[in-house]
């Protein structure tokens, strides 16, 4: 291990998504050497591949996965060819190469029927085809790195490099007086560049052996329903709240069943020696005056 945990270099999977993006922007921000690899880069269920782009490589984010969540429900073995096969090949890769692994995964894993907070230990039980994909990932990272592996859980994300729910709300906001939004399914809205700072520190703490490895949650503290998120947000650009009505789920049957209740507790990162992540008003009130966002309502960058 080196003595300075931020000489090793660092490579991030899945670059191109939302929270790759700003992965590879929080370590440029903290002067930290990476590399970024696109779905078009790297097939993480390419063995020889994989081995050969985590040579030399002190931590591995795996940003790279299936995200289409109703689509899984239809293919769930294309799902668990990323999100599990795939993982067990990085896990697998990173274990020979003595590196690190931060594994990001779901709150879908979880059954999401319980009323309060799940903590890390919490018993696992996907409802629909994804959570069950993403399980065969941590499973294998809990197998092969069980002292160099790291899953962070993350949900309900948004930020400015993709279609995310923040975003969407703002576009519709030119284009209708009023919208109805599911307030039945409780969670954690989560700046995906709060998370990827956070996932920075992690990496930090876990090279200079600080850090225990296993699970994470990594999404931010506090929680709401999509309609307490919608009109957070409109309040923050300047709308009336009230436009955003309440339903249920029942009203927007989709494919895969979404969890009722998706908050998640933080305890671990204290074990990191790290604060937990912080309250989603605070982390929607820092994205809401980045330029994407802004730029959807013309009101005013504070950046």
């Amino acid at each position: 291990m080196s003595a300075n945990p931020r000489a090793g270099r660092w490579l991030v999977t899945g670059a191109a998504g939302m929270l790759g993006q700003d992965v590879l922007a929080a370590l440029k921000d903290a002067g930290i050497e990476a590399a970024g690899l696109r779905r078009a880069d790297l097939d993480i269920t390419d063995p020889a591949a994989v081995r050969a782009a985590v040579e030399g490589v002190a931590v591995v984010v795996n940003c790279a996965a299936w995200t289409d969540v109703d689509g899984a429900e239809t293919a769930e073995e294309a799902a668990t060819a990323v999100n599990g096969t795939g993982v067990r090949v990085l896990a697998g890769a990173c274990a020979d190469a003595g590196a690190r692994l931060l594994h990001v995964s779901t709150d879908y894993v979880l059954p999401g029927n319980a009323t309060q907070p799940y903590a890390e230990d919490a018993e696992t039980g996907p409802v629909n085809a994804y959570g069950r994909s993403k399980l065969v990932g941590e499973q294998a990272v809990a197998e092969l790195l069980p002292q160099d592996g790291y899953i962070v859980r993350t949900a309900w994300l948004y930020g400015e490099h993709g279609a995310n729910f923040v975003a969407t709300m703002l576009k519709l906001a030119a284009q209708r007086d009023t919208l109805d939004v599911v307030d039945d399914q409780h969670g954690q809205p989560t700046w995906s560049y709060a998370l990827a700072r956070h996932l920075v520190g992690l990496g930090l703490a876990a090279l200079a052996g600080t850090a225990p490895a296993g699970v994470y949650h990594g999404t931010a503290s506090g929680r709401t329903t999509w309609m307490g998120l919608a009109r957070e947000a409109y309040r923050l650009g300047g709308l009336d709240p009230e436009r955003i009505r309440p339903t249920t789920s029942e009203a927007f049957v989709r494919p895969a069943v979404r969890p009722a209740f998706s908050v998640l507790g933080h305890d671990r990162w204290s074990a990191a020696g790290m604060e937990p992540p912080a309250d989603w008003q605070a982390q929607l009130a820092e994205a809401i005056i980045r330029p994407a966002f802004t730029e959807l309502l013309k009101f005013p960058s504070k950046s």
